[in-house]
C-alpha cells in the first residue's frame, strides 16, 4: 500500500549569489520567513564555499559577476552535485546564455527586474523539486513502524508484484506507465522507480497534467520563445529541457489534449522538442514515467487518447491495486500512520483498540490510502484518550453502519435465509461481475478474507466454532488469520 505520509520537514535553505548589494538586500526582504533560511554570497568563489558549509536546497545566482561568472560557477556546482537546483538570473538576457545555462543543468532562468509573485512561485516549485529528489523511497515491504521512511508499505501478494516491477525497472531506462485509482500512491511509486534507477543522480521533476490549464501546459513542458503569444515577454525553458538526462513524471497523463499528446509522442520517438513559437528542434534525453487513474484502453477506443502514444507509454506497466483488494495490509498502514503522524507532531503515538481496527479493516476505502491517512489524522486529533476506540472513528465507519455489499466487505450483515445452490450461484455471478469490471481484483483472496473475518465476528472470536462454521480445521484457520493480518479478540474453546 502506497502513500506519502504526513510528516514534518526541516526548514528549507536558500542561497543567493549576486555581486549587487541591492539585490541581496531585496532578497532578504522578499524571502523573510520563519520557514526559510536564507544566506547570501557576493561572488561565485564565495558561493562555492558557502555551498560546502551551508548545504542549500536551492541556489539563485547572477550570470554576470566579478571573478568567476555565473555559468562557470554553475559548471563547478554540477561537478559536485547534479541534483542541486540552480536558478540563473541576469539583466542581460540572450538566447545563447539561456541555452548554455540549461545545458549546464540550471533549473530555470530569470530576467531582471523580477516579477515578485513569479519569483516566489518559481522558488517554491524548485524547493519542492529538491525535496522530491532527496526523499528516499523504500522498495521493500516494511513491517516495523520504526523502519518506515516514506516507505511503500505492504506484504500482500499484489504489493509484492509492485515491488518486483520496481526492481525490474531499476536497471533500465524503459518508459513506465503506472495505473491505479486515485489515492493508491502512483507518485510514490514513480519516485521509487527514479530513486532506484541509473538516473538517480540527475533531476526528477513531477508534473500534474490535470492541475495545469491546457493553454499553459504546452509552455510548461516545452518552454516558449519571446513574443510567441500574449504575455510571453521573455524566453522560457520548459520542463523537458530542465530535466535533460533526468526523469520526468507526467501524472494524470490521461487528461492531456490530443494536440499535446502528439508532442509527447514526438519526444518519445525522436528525443526532440520544440519550444512554443520556435521552429528549431532541441535534443533532450529524458526518461518518462507516466501515471493515470483512467482506463487508457477505453480512452483510445473513444478516440480521446492517441493509440500510438498509448503503446509508446505502455512499455512496462505497474498496476496498483486499490486498498479494498488488500485488506490484510490495512493494519500495517494503521500502525504506520499512528507512528509517523505522532513523530511529525512530536507526541507519543496513540494505540488502537481491536474493535476500531476491525472497523477500519472492514471499510471499503473508495479513496484508498489517501482516505485512510486522512481518517487517521482526524481520529488522532479527535480521540479523547490514548487509545482509539470505534466511537472515535468518523460516522461512516462507526459500528452499526449499514455497509453496502461489495468486494472487500462482509457478504452480508443481516441474518440470511437458508442458502440454496441457486443463491450461491447468484453470489458467484455477482463476484465475477465485479472481477470483470476491475481486472486487478483478486476474487478468491478477497472473499476468503471476508468469510474468515465474518465467521470470527459471528462466533465472538472463538476459533474452534469459527473453523467449524467455515468447514476447515482450526490450524488452517489460524494460518489464514495470520496470512490476512486479521486482529480479533479470540478464544480457542
Amino acid at each position: 500500500m502506497l502513500r506519502k505520509p504526513f510528516q514534518g520537514r526541516a526548514m528549507d535553505k536558500l542561497l543567493l549569489i549576486d555581486d549587487e548589494d541591492d539585490v541581496r538586500y531585496s532578497f532578504k526582504r522578499i524571502f523573510a520567513s520563519p520557514d526559510l533560511d536564507l544566506e547570501t554570497a557576493a561572488s561565485g568563489e564565495e558561493g562555492l564555499e558557502v555551498i560546502k558549509r551551508f548545504q542549500p536546497d536551492l541556489v539563485l545566482m547572477d550570470v554576470r559577476m566579478g571573478g568567476i561568472n555565473g555559468l562557470e560557477t554553475l559548471r563547478r556546482i554540477r561537478q559536485d552535485d547534479a541534483k542541486l537546483p540552480v536558478i540563473m538570473m541576469t539583466a542581460f538576457g540572450t538566447t545563447q546564455t539561456a541555452i548554455e545555462a540549461m545545458k549546464l543543468g540550471a533549473y530555470d532562468y530569470l530576467l531582471k527586474p523580477f516579477d515578485v509573485p513569479q519569483l516566489k512561485q518559481l522558488v517554491a516549485d524548485a524547493l519542492k523539486a529538491a525535496r522530491d529528489m532527496k526523499q528516499v523511497v523504500a522498495c521493500e515491504p516494511l513491517l516495523e513502524s520504526e523502519d518506515y521512511d516514506l516507505g511503500i508499505v505492504g506484504r500482500s501478494q499484489p504489493m509484492q508484484e509492485v515491488f518486483k516491477m520496481i526492481g525490474q525497472l531499476a536497471g533500465s531506462d524503459a518508459t513506465a506507465l503506472i495505473t491505479g485509482e486515485s489515492g493508491t500512491g502512483k507518485e510514490l511509486v514513480a519516485r521509487a522507480i527514479y530513486q532506484n534507477s541509473q538516473r538517480n543522480d540527475k533531476p526528477y521533476l513531477p508534473i500534474n497534467c490535470a492541475a495545469i490549464p491546457e493553454n499553459l501546459l504546452e509552455s510548461e513542458l516545452f518552454g516558449h520563445e519571446k513574443g510567441s503569444f500574449t504575455g510571453a515577454n521573455s524566453q522560457r525553458i520548459g520542463k523537458f529541457e530542465q530535466c535533460d538526462r533526468g526523469t520526468l513524471f507526467l501524472d494524470e497523463i490521461g487528461d492531456m489534449t490530443l494536440a499535446t499528446q502528439a508532442k509527447i509522442l514526438r519526444v518519445l520517438q525522436n528525443g526532440t522538442i520544440e519550444r512554443v513559437g520556435g521552429n528549431k528542434p532541441i535534443k533532450v534525453d529524458v526518461r518518462i514515467i507516466a501515471a493515470t487513474n483512467k482506463r487508457l484502453e477505453e480512452a483510445v477506443a473513444a478516440k480521446e487518447f492517441r493509440e500510438d502514444l498509448f503503446y509508446r507509454l505502455n512499455v512496462v506497466r505497474v498496476s496498483l491495486p486499490p486498498l479494498r483488494e488488500r485488506p490484510g495490509d490495512i493494519p500495517l498502514l494503521i500502525d504506520y500512520f499512528l507512528n509517523t503522524i505522532a513523530q511529525a507532531e512530536g507526541r507519543k503515538p496513540k494505540s488502537i483498540l481491536e474493535d476500531a481496527q476491525e472497523r477500519l479493516v472492514g471499510h471499503d476505502w473508495p479513496g484508498n490510502v489517501r482516505e485512510l491517512e486522512n481518517v487517521m489524522r482526524r481520529t488522532i486529533v479527535m480521540a479523547k484518550g490514548d487509545a482509539i476506540r470505534a466511537d472515535d472513528l468518523p460516522s461512516d465507519i462507526r459500528p452499526g453502519r449499514a455497509a453496502p455489499a461489495g468486494p472487500g466487505q462482509a457478504l452480508g450483515q443481516a441474518e440470511p435465509p437458508p442458502a440454496t445452490a441457486n443463491d450461491l450461484g447468484s453470489i458467484a455471478a455477482t463476484l465475477f461481475h465485479w472481477a470483470k469490471e476491475q481486472p486487478d481484483l483478486a476474487v478468491l483472496p478477497a472473499v476468503e478474507r471476508e468469510l474468515i473475518a465474518h465467521a470470527l465476528r459471528e462466533t465472538n472470536g472463538n476459533q474452534v466454532r469459527a473453523a467449524k462454521l467455515l468447514g476447515i480445521t482450526r490450524a488452517t484457520l489460524r494460518k489464514r488469520i495470520e496470512k490476512f493480518g486479521i486482529k480479533q479478540a479470540i478464544s480457542v474453546e
